[in-house]
């Protein structure tokens, strides 16, 4: 194979890379629903770990596990954010819901103001 061959070997591979990392931000997602509904803290320091140990174990290389925990620890952080602004939006619907039912909207203040 030459360069181009592997370039578009590598195209393909991040290709795949987005749609399993699109597929895991969803499942955060839902984890992060459930966390909000049962008041399960976002960061769980020892999922983290368990995590970490099991991309440890299936790790063929060339890639050092210290780097693929890294690239772990990144796509984790990004996972957290995502149920974090999850949980924010959740409390601004509940807010907004509430200021529905007692009748007060934005509107409503800037004509009275």
């Amino acid at each position: 194979m030459d360069i181009a061959d592997w370039r578009k070997k590598i195209d393909e591979l991040d290709r795949r890379l987005v749609e399993l990392l699109s597929e895991r931000a969803g499942a955060a997602v839902e984890i992060g629903r459930l966390k909000r509904n049962t008041n399960l803290p976002i960061y769980e320091p020892d999922r983290e770990r368990e995590v970490f140990e099991n991309v440890g174990k299936q790790n063929p290389g060339p890639l050092p596990d210290r780097d693929l925990v890294r690239i772990f620890e990144r796509i984790m952080d990004v996972m957290r954010n995502i149920q974090k602004e999850q949980i924010v939006e959740a409390a601004k619907t509940v807010e907004e819901k509430a200021k529905a039912i007692d009748g007060e909207t934005e509107l409503t203040s800037e004509v009275n103001d």
